[in-house]
């Protein structure tokens, strides 16, 4: 399995100048691309995303993106109006497929984005991003107009905490990372599996299942192998990635429920206890405080009604 891993890492890991943006325009063509921004409460940070994208890849002389929506999922604070006066098309996650509840989680809303874009390629980048580069975005777009074969590519990055530089998070190095290693083998040369920039043909989304929560990343990352194989995955080094850390115990809640996901697919049983309880001081000691874990998954986009008639019509 080792030697199968450093083949697919020499053959489809590759840096984003292996490909210039000239080589993914004239590459391009027909292809149409959509970048995705899930956003709750980021008004310091989604402007600067959106006016990056539209400034350097959304203009007559770099036209590689096609559509640029900022999905919200409830934001208190002025997120839809900072993106909407940087340029994206903003629509609130309640406003697609009303007929099904949404339900907390940054899975549920990739999965609903898809019934609000158009793009061939759809592109997700995460809304917390501090000094974005447009090479998140033309990074992994780039093999998916380059290479026929590849269906999903996800970025790598650098990811210092504080002061120290590294290479993953802390649920990655602690959770996912063993998971993948001891399960899904072949996954095992993913630097930042977790990570929330990932670019896919819209053919292959619309067919995988969504956990609704934190579980996302890795729930597609597994099941797209199980459904096109290692070689239509790949990886792209976009350089360094800078954003807000959670702390501890959101942390904990976040490693449940990526346990939670790789655990349905590893037998499709069920958790005895779905819930994680945690400890806070207060005055009088230690109080804990249970937390659910999300247990809930959208199925694959194409079952759903709205979904099979947008894309006929």
């Amino acid at each position: 399995m080792l030697d199968e891993v450093e083949r697919w890492l020499a053959r489809r890991s590759w840096s984003v100048a292996d490909r210039p943006l000239g080589r993914l325009l004239a590459a391009k063509q027909n292809t149409t691309v959509s970048v995705v921004l899930p956003a709750l409460n980021e008004e310091a940070t989604v402007g600067e995303i959106v006016t990056v994208i539209r400034d350097e890849l959304m203009t007559d002389a770099v036209p590689l993106v096609d559509e640029l929506v900022v999905v919200d999922s409830g934001s208190t604070d002025r997120t839809a109006e900072v993106a909407r006066e940087a340029g994206a098309r903003v629509v609130h996650r309640d406003a697609i497929l009303p007929r099904l509840p949404a339900v907390p989680g940054k899975g549920e809303v990739l999965w609903r984005s898809l019934l609000a874009t158009g793009g061939d390629i759809v592109c997700f980048v995460d809304a917390d991003l501090r000094e974005f580069s447009a090479d998140f975005v033309s990074g992994i777009v780039g093999p998916l107009l380059t290479e026929p074969d590849v269906q999903f590519v996800k970025a790598m990055y650098d990811r210092p905490y504080g002061n120290e530089p590294g290479q993953g998070g802390r649920v990655t190095e602690l959770v996912a990372r063993p998971l993948l290693n001891l399960h899904w083998p072949q996954l095992a040369g993913f630097v930042q599996p977790l990570g929330g920039e990932y670019a896919a043909r819209r053919t292959l989304l619309e067919q995988l299942p969504f956990p609704v929560g934190y579980g996302v990343e890795l729930g597609l990352l597994v099941d797209a192998l199980n459904l096109v194989g290692m070689d239509a995955l790949a990886q792209v080094d976009v350089g360094t990635r800078l954003h807000r850390h959670q702390d501890g115990q959101a942390l904990g809640r976040m490693a449940a429920t990526i346990y939670r996901t790789a655990q349905l697919r590893l037998a499709r049983g069920h958790l005895v206890r779905p819930a994680l309880t945690q400890f806070e001081r207060s005055a009088q000691g230690f109080v804990p405080r249970t937390h659910p874990v999300d247990t809930e998954e959208r199925p694959p986009m194409r079952e759903i009604g709205e979904y099979a008639a947008r894309r006929a019509a």
